[in-house]
């Protein structure tokens, strides 16, 4: 399932690129809001990234939140 890792902290979770949801790990409730808009505005970026990978290509580095 096409996904990303999201860090907060220690904390860390896998978060689904289509859903937004949490596939593994856990985010405080406030920075999970903050990564799942972040998500949203670069849906596009995370998608190719995703492609990238799974062709072995090297990933684009993506903004993190500011």
């Amino acid at each position: 399932m096409p996904h990303f890792h999201a860090l907060y902290a220690d904390e860390e979770a896998s978060i689904a690129i289509g859903s937004r949801e949490i596939l593994a790990g856990s985010l405080p409730d406030r920075a999970l809001r903050l990564v799942r808009e972040w998500a949203e505005l670069l849906r596009a970026e995370l998608e190719d990234d995703w492609r990238r990978a799974r062709e072995g290509q090297p990933l684009k580095r993506i903004a993190p939140l500011p």
